[in-house]
């Protein structure tokens, strides 16, 4: 026991120590983590009175992967997510904690029933996903752009709900008519693409290992793709049914004219993320016969 306590010890201050200098930006979390990988273990560090033969080559793999500023969640496998723990993989999508909120959001302005729910841009599949795991009568259809994308998502929409989630790749700038005969559905719920063309992602993190596509949003203003989101959102919601999707934090006013521009939404607004952040567009369906625009525009 007392070896093993040793070698955590060690470990733990040699990787914390490697991290920082290599300019992680919470050594000590993402060291604990690859402890714990290489332990294969979810368990307390301190609760072991064991460590496998290959717990030093595997730290120090994974340690040299995260010195790389390689994303934790892919050497690690998965990412947590609200309740669940995703599968992750290179080339897709890793999700954000700020977007955990969208479901929150969703439920705390939906009237009526949370059924049938899309999810565009779904990239790992985590916003449909989730809803299959706390809305226990809900199906999702999730739509997706790029093949291992939507080969992710439905393996994540799977084990959060088996049976409840299916996967439509498809090009939201483009007419798509499975996706047209799934309305009216009472939500949608996006992270869409929304960087401008001009900004350049500054973490390692995301510069190197996020998709470009899954990023930049299109057009000078990041918004070609939000924009077709809310173009859809049009398209599919019943009246009443709301339409939460994220954007950048400089984004909100943006966001709100272009729902205005479209009309047929009322309730719009834009909600702020935890670090008080304008972070995602709110907006309900009118019914039918509404005035374009009609609504309320706020933050």
């Amino acid at each position: 026991m007392s070896d093993v306590r040793t070698r955590l010890r060690t470990a733990l201050a040699t990787t914390t120590e490697r991290l920082g200098a290599a300019g992680v930006p919470s050594p000590s979390v993402d060291a604990r983590a690859l402890l714990a990988h290489a332990a294969d273990t979810d368990r307390h560090l301190l609760l072991l009175d064991a460590l496998p033969e290959d717990f030093e080559d595997r730290l120090e793999a994974s340690t040299a992967r995260r010195e790389r500023r390689e994303p934790l969640q892919l050497i690690l496998g998965r990412a947590p997510f609200r309740r669940l723990e995703l599968a992750v993989r290179p080339g897709v999508f890793i999700p954000r904690p700020e977007t955990e909120l969208a479901l929150d959001l969703l439920r705390e302005h939906t009237r009526g029933p949370l059924a049938e729910i899309v999810d565009l841009c779904a990239g790992s599949g985590a916003l449909g996903a989730s809803v299959l795991d706390e809305l226990p009568g809900s199906r999702v259809l999730s739509v997706e752009i790029e093949e291992s994308a939507a080969e992710l998502t439905a393996e994540n929409l799977e084990a959060a709900g088996p049976g409840r989630g299916r996967v439509l790749r498809a090009d939201l700038l483009g007419e798509i008519p499975e996706l047209d005969a799934a309305a009216p559905v009472d939500a949608v719920l996006s992270n869409p693409p929304y960087i401008p063309a001009g900004a350049v992602p500054q973490d390692p993190e995301v510069a190197a290992h996020d998709p470009h596509r899954a990023l930049f949003g299109g057009g000078e203003d990041g918004l070609e793709v939000p924009r077709a989101v809310i173009d859809w959102a049009g398209r599919l919601l019943r009246p009443g049914g709301m339409l939460v999707m994220e954007h950048a934090d400089v984004q909100g006013p943006a966001a709100r004219e272009l729902v205005q521009a479209h009309g047929g939404f009322e309730d719009v607004a834009t909600a702020r993320d935890l670090t008080g952040r304008d972070r995602f567009l709110l907006a309900r369906r009118a019914a039918a016969g509404a005035q374009a625009g009609r609504g309320r525009l706020s933050r």
